[in-house]
């Protein structure tokens, strides 16, 4: 089973630029994840709504229109789909698509910036807290569990290519490094680290202003994680760093689940 994760920076431009059906006919995965979509279904046309041999699932901001939005196209129709992590506070951003199937668990979820001042970092930190409640939840109760999707920051400093310079900045603060640190802590393997404990330069976004894509100046804070339980299953894991359209690249694991 292929699954792609993607940070369009907008679902409606990614269609526009032509950047959307290539994505499924190159790949061919057997599902996708889109986030920062910035839309709401009924925004698109009926053709990317109803790709042909997918089903598709979306959830959008409540509270601002163009704002955040994840989706989820699947071959295989979800025993069972969710929308958020049943905290109104969090979910009416739009942020999490959760589907379930027969083996395991899809989590797609874009997590909030942290940028613009003390209470949207606040924001991002309880947010955290709150998710890894719910991923321990659903593998305590024993399923097994795929989350993927833009984190917004960068586990360590083999994860960007100017550590020293953002030690203060969002995205790489000490606080939020620790989330993710207590996340491995709790039996959660970020998959493309596990695979490749010491490959640099291997990035997923790159600031779009000072065209830092040329020069791989870049960040990798989109990930696939998964349950230890799931860690003998993943075959492979690509950065599809060629594929454009967005400040981020799409990211792929093959898994034989």
């Amino acid at each position: 089973m292929k699954i792609i994760s993607w940070n369009t920076n907008g679902l409606r431009a990614t269609v526009r630029q032509g950047n959307f059906t290539p994505l499924f006919a190159f790949n061919d995965p057997d599902i996708v994840c889109f986030q920062e979509t910035k839309c709401e279904p009924d925004q698109l046309d009926l053709d990317t709504r109803n790709l042909k041999g997918y089903h598709s699932y979306f959830s959008f901001s409540k509270k601002r229109k163009g704002y955040s939005g994840v989706a989820i196209y699947s071959k295989t129709i979800p025993l069972k789909v969710e929308y958020g992590i049943g905290i109104k506070d969090f979910d009416d951003e739009g942020r999490t698509v959760i589907a379930y199937y027969e083996k395991f668990i899809l989590i797609n979820c874009y997590f909030p910036n942290g940028g613009g001042g003390p209470v949207r970092l606040k924001y991002k930190l309880e947010f955290y807290d709150a998710f890894l409640k719910f991923i321990n939840k659903l593998k305590d109760e024993g399923h097994n569990v795929i989350f993927t999707g833009d984190v917004n920051t960068a586990h360590n400093e083999i994860d960007l290519a100017r550590p020293k310079e953002n030690k203060k900045s969002t995205g790489f603060l000490p606080i939020e490094r620790a989330w993710i640190d207590e996340l491995v802590n709790n039996g959660w393997v970020d998959t493309f680290r596990n695979l490749y404990p010491d490959k640099k330069d291997v990035y997923t976004y790159w600031d779009q202003k000072t065209r830092a894509r040329d020069r791989n100046v870049g960040w990798r804070i989109d990930y696939f994680f998964i349950n230890q339980l799931l860690l003998k299953k993943v075959k492979s894991f690509k950065n599809l760093n060629d594929y454009l359209g967005s400040d981020h690249s799409p990211i792929m694991i093959d898994i034989n689940i």
